[in-house]
């Protein structure tokens, strides 16, 4: 990613944000921390997936000024092809970001998050942007993630499965809890990087689905 960021004269730093604490996986969380974490200096984030790279340099990494941009599009994403899908990679300024307080805090486990920022985007009135002109399909990114050795945590527990499907109307940037446990400047083939140890913290009488039960 460096090396692609700085052929394209992309001013940027990478965080990596990881979930250090005893809890299920949450994408979304972590995200927001990113957000909070990233500081003055940035004025739009990339939302992206640690096991998704871009193969394709035409792949347009610049500010996305007129609105959300969904890189990893699902013509172009070699596994999500549904048309509300926004995962991957997305780019936004950091104002779009706050008109839609981030991400909801409430998922926790696999999936289902970045449908619920969907939502969100329309809900702020904001206009979701593509990219155009790409010819390699899906082979426009290299997938990482091998499901045998590294198990996705989709289980749904107690009223998880119904309320996976709700708006999170309440709750995002303006309350997720975390703390920093460590925050490390790494060197990783040359490419500079900082890993964030994030320790979230959870309310089970609102989530009671963020344990291993």
């Amino acid at each position: 990613m460096h090396r692609f960021l700085s052929a394209q004269r992309v001013r940027h730093r990478i965080l990596v944000l990881n979930q250090a604490d005893r809890f299920r996986f949450n994408r979304a969380s972590l995200i927001n921390v990113g957000f909070l974490e990233s500081g003055n200096d940035t004025d739009y984030i990339a939302m992206h997936d640690v096991d998704l790279l871009p193969l394709n340099e035409q792949l347009d990494y610049g500010f996305p000024e007129a609105g959300p941009f969904h890189v990893a599009s699902p013509e172009l994403h070699p596994l999500y092809h549904y048309k509300t899908y926004v995962g991957g990679i997305l780019l936004l300024t950091k104002q779009h970001y706050e008109m839609c307080n981030g991400m909801s805090n409430r998922f926790w486990g696999w999936g289902r998050e970045d449908d619920e920022f969907y939502r969100r985007i329309k809900g702020a009135g904001l206009q979701l942007f593509r990219p155009s002109g790409i010819t390699t399909g899906y082979k426009t990114f290299q997938h990482l993630h091998d499901p045998a050795w590294r198990k996705r945590d989709q289980k749904r527990i107690a009223a998880q499965k119904q309320e996976q499907f709700k708006v999170d109307r309440d709750g995002g940037l303006n309350n997720v809890r975390y703390r920093i446990a460590s925050r490390t400047a790494l060197s990783v083939g040359g490419a500079p990087c900082t890993v964030l140890n994030i320790l979230l913290d959870c309310d089970t009488s609102l989530t009671p689905w963020c344990t291993f039960g």
